[in-house]
């Protein structure tokens, strides 16, 4: 069942409050009220509020004054005036100042009613337009490439010159660096940008099922096909098929997909007719394919018929000037996710930040921004705040592999936040970290703490 929906009636005849409690209830509304203008703002302030329904004429401070006055207070409510003294001039001038309706007394029930039912269903239209604008700002902000460096220019450049092709291309680089972006900006930029744009990792599927999924399959065509099956590249007809860790495609699949470069055709699993596809591959790789061909792991005609155009990414480590634009992307993005204002970093964190090698390039630092924002809720994140691989000064450190120092160091690190969090009050401390206070009181003298 969905929550009733909460509205705030406002007025100083306490018999009409009354009145409309007693009728909005039985519509299966909750009700609060308000005598005046300055308690129904208190209201808007502190609570949740769907619909106002607001008396003009009262003391303290009347509904036009609160009209004006609500405008400057953040809340989602939806305002529908009444007056017994009503005319047109009024009505007019109280939807100038943000009002939804108006309402003359004495009124019928069913008019209220029908009224708040039209108030809904706009409330409902633009809780629903705000929130398909948030996902759409979300997706286009997490699907655009970030940065600032001379090097990722050079790529986006290449990017813009060979969108417009229908070759493939093969994108290169280390786990983590954004080869998905650029097939998707490849794809935006294209003649193919209305058409479909579908993902598969060729690593994720067995190598049984690999051919139905990228191909289709036609029903019973083995066991357990029920039904026939579209597959990938006729679902991407139009379009554009990404096709990442295109080195963990079973050699057996190679000349199929050879043959779809080529002859620009498929054939269904169980199929005997070939039928016409049109769409363009682009492929993905973190290993060096020319060394998979030599090795004997990847076909060398397969390889020059995807490596048309190769656009490489380089490591985070070699663009250390694009970490400041991408962790206030990073903050923006999982604050809005958190539904919190976004922090701002200590000059000292991101220094640090950019001195680090980040080995899992920008998934691993947006993983740290992520979890930084998790532990610290201040406005500011500080050094102090940063996880302990990115805080060391020392980065030879990070070859040091023992877990035991592992566990110490994180488990310091842990005791050390719980105690900031509490400003040092051990024992809500050691129920933050769900360890005895015993336990606790050891662990920071055997550390060395001081909270």
């Amino acid at each position: 069942m969905t929550e009733p929906l909460h509205i705030l009636v406002i007025d100083d005849d306490a018999s009409m409050r009354h009145m409309l409690r007693l009728m909005l209830e039985r519509a299966d509304y909750h009700v609060s009220e308000a005598v005046d203008g300055r308690a129904g703002l208190q209201h808007l302030k502190d609570e949740s509020t769907d619909l106002v329904l607001c008396d003009v004429r009262m003391p303290e401070l009347g509904g036009m004054d609160f009209l004006q006055a609500q405008a400057e207070i953040p809340h989602d409510a939806t305002i529908i005036m009444m007056t017994a003294y009503g005319s047109l001039d009024l009505a007019m001038e109280c939807l100038k100042l943000g009002a939804y309706d108006y309402l003359s007394k004495p009124f019928k029930p069913d008019e209220v009613v029908l009224t708040l039912k039209k108030a809904q269903e706009r409330l409902g239209l633009k809780r629903e337009n705000r929130r398909l604008h948030e996902a759409l700002e979300a997706r286009d902000q997490s699907s655009e490439l970030v940065f600032r460096s001379e090097v990722m220019a050079q790529v986006m450049r290449l990017v813009a010159q060979v969108a417009p092709a229908s070759s493939p291309v093969l994108i290169s680089g280390e786990t983590g660096t954004g080869k998905e972006l650029v097939a998707r900006a490849l794809h935006r930029r294209s003649s193919r940008a209305d058409g479909p744009f579908l993902s598969l990792n060729c690593g994720a599927i067995p190598a049984g099922l690999i051919e139905s999924e990228l191909f289709g399959h036609v029903r019973g065509a083995f066991t357990g096909a029920a039904r026939d099956h579209q597959g990938m590249f006729p679902a991407a007809h139009g379009g554009t098929l990404f096709l990442d860790e295109i080195a963990e495609l079973p050699m057996e699949l190679q000349p199929k997909l050879l043959r779809v470069l080529q002859e620009k055709e498929i054939r269904r699993v169980g199929e005997t007719r070939s039928r016409a596809v049109d769409v363009r591959i682009l492929a993905a790789t973190a290993v060096d394919l020319k060394q998979a061909v030599e090795q004997g792991r990847f076909r060398e005609d397969l390889y020059y018929r995807l490596n048309v155009i190769d656009i490489h990414l380089p490591p985070l480590r070699e663009r250390r000037e694009d970490i400041a634009p991408l962790v206030s992307h990073f903050l923006a993005h999982y604050a809005r996710k958190e539904k919190r204002p976004a922090p701002q970093m200590d000059q000292e964190a991101l220094e640090r930040l950019e001195g680090y090698d980040w080995p899992g390039n920008v998934r691993e630092l947006g993983n740290f921004i992520e979890r930084t924002l998790i532990f610290c809720r201040s406005p500011r994140i500080g050094l102090k705040d940063l996880p302990w691989e990115v805080r060391r000064r020392n980065r030879d450190q990070l070859d040091d592999l023992s877990l035991k120092k592992a566990i110490v160091r994180m488990e310091r690190e842990f005791i050390q936040r719980a105690l900031a969090r509490t400003d040092g009050n051990r024992t809500h401390a050691a129920e933050l970290l769900e360890i005895s206070l015993r336990a606790l009181l050891y662990k920071i003298k055997e550390y060395n703490l001081q909270g």
